[in-house]
C-alpha cells in the first residue's frame, strides 16, 4: 500500500519500472494530491501529469535517472488535476500526449443533451491530445507495453491502462472512496459498465488517480458496484409519495454529509436519476435537466 503520508514530490519507487510522483494538490476530492505514474526504464511512460504547479513538474522531471527521457505522456482524464500539466510536460521533454480525445469524447447521446445543464466540475476545457488513443491500443516503449482501455463513467473520456498484472485506473477506480459523477461528464450506466470491464482484466494490484495503491482490484470494484446500487435503491426509495429535484433528494439521502460537499452529492443523485430516467423507471416533470422534478412512472 501506498504511504498514506507520503510528501508531494517525493519519489515512491514502487515496482521494478515503476515509480510514483505526489502532485501537491491535496483536497477533499483529490485526498492527499494526485498520483503521477512513471512506467519503464530509460525511455519512459508518464501517466497523469497532474495539475500545472511548477513544482510537480520539477519533481516529474527530477524522478528521471542519468539519460532517462519521456517519450510519451498519457492522460487518464481531461480534469484538470490530472492532466493540466500534459502540454508543459510535452514542452519540456518533447514528448506527445495521449488519450482518448478531448473533454467533450466519449460522452453518451443523454449527456451531450445534457450539456450547459450545470457540472463542469475541474474539467480541463482546452485538453487536446496530440494523439488520439482507441479504445484496446497498445502503446509500448522500452520493456513496456500499455494497453489503453476506455472506461467512461466518471468521465467520458476516461482512460484505464492495463500493463500486465496492474491497472492505472485513474479516478474511475479509487481505494479511498467512491468517484463523483457528476453529468454530463459523468454517466452512471457508463461507470457500471467500466467497473464490469475492469472487473473482467483480473488486474493483481490497481494504482488510482488518488489514494494507495489496490491490493484486491477485484473486491474494490464490487463493492464500488455494490455501492452504486445502493445509492440507486436510495434514490427510488426517497421518490416513493414525494417526487424532488436532485438537490432535494441529495438533502434526505446524505444526511451524514458536511453542507460543503452536498453539492457533489447532488451532481451524483442527478446521475442516478437520468440513468433511472433512461431505464424508465422514473420520469422527469418537463424537459431533462438538472433541475427537473422526477418522479416514478
Amino acid at each position: 500500500m501506498a504511504d498514506p503520508l507520503a510528501r508531494p514530490g517525493q519519489l515512491r519507487q514502487v515496482a521494478p519500472g515503476l515509480r510514483q510522483v505526489l502532485a501537491p494538490n491535496p483536497s477533499p476530492m483529490t485526498l492527499h494530491g494526485t498520483n503521477t505514474w512513471i512506467v519503464g526504464e530509460g525511455r519512459v511512460a508518464v501517466i497523469d501529469p497532474g495539475p500545472a504547479l511548477p513544482a510537480h513538474l520539477a519533481a516529474i522531471l527530477a524522478a528521471l535517472g542519468p539519460g532517462e527521457a519521456v517519450s510519451h505522456i498519457l492522460v487518464t482524464h481531461a480534469h484538470l488535476d490530472h492532466s493540466a500539466a500534459s502540454r508543459p510536460l510535452a514542452e519540456a521533454t518533447g514528448a506527445p500526449v495521449l488519450a482518448f480525445g478531448d473533454a467533450l469524447a466519449g460522452r453518451s447521446p443523454v449527456m451531450a443533451q445534457l450539456a450547459g445543464t450545470g457540472g463542469g466540475e475541474g474539467v480541463d476545457t482546452g485538453f487536446a491530445p496530440d494523439v488520439v488513443l482507441a479504445d484496446g491500443t497498445e502503446v509500448a516503449g522500452e520493456g513496456w507495453t500499455l494497453t489503453a482501455l476506455h472506461t467512461p463513467g466518471h468521465f467520458g473520456n476516461h482512460l484505464s491502462f492495463a500493463w500486465g498484472e496492474r491497472l492505472f485506473t485513474g479516478d474511475q477506480v479509487m481505494g479511498w472512496s467512491s468517484s463523483l459523477i457528476s453529468p454530463p461528464d459523468g454517466d452512471v450506466a457508463q461507470y457500471m459498465a467500466s467497473l464490469k470491464r475492469l472487473a473482467a482484466v483480473g488486474a493483481r494490484v490497481a494504482h488510482a488517480g488518488h489514494g494507495p495503491d489496490i491490493a484486491d482490484p477485484a473486491a474494490r470494484i464490487a463493492e464500488l458496484a455494490a455501492h452504486r446500487r445502493q445509492r440507486e435503491a436510495e434514490v427510488l426509495a426517497a421518490l416513493t409519495g414525494a417526487p424532488a429535484d436532485a438537490a432535494t433528494l441529495a438533502a434526505r439521502i446524505y444526511t451524514d454529509t458536511p453542507p460543503a460537499l452536498l453539492g457533489a452529492a447532488a451532481r451524483n443523485v442527478l446521475a442516478h436519476l437520468v440513468d433511472l430516467s433512461e431505464r424508465g423507471l422514473i420520469a422527469p416533470r418537463g424537459p431533462l435537466n438538472a433541475r427537473a422534478v422526477f418522479e416514478p412512472v
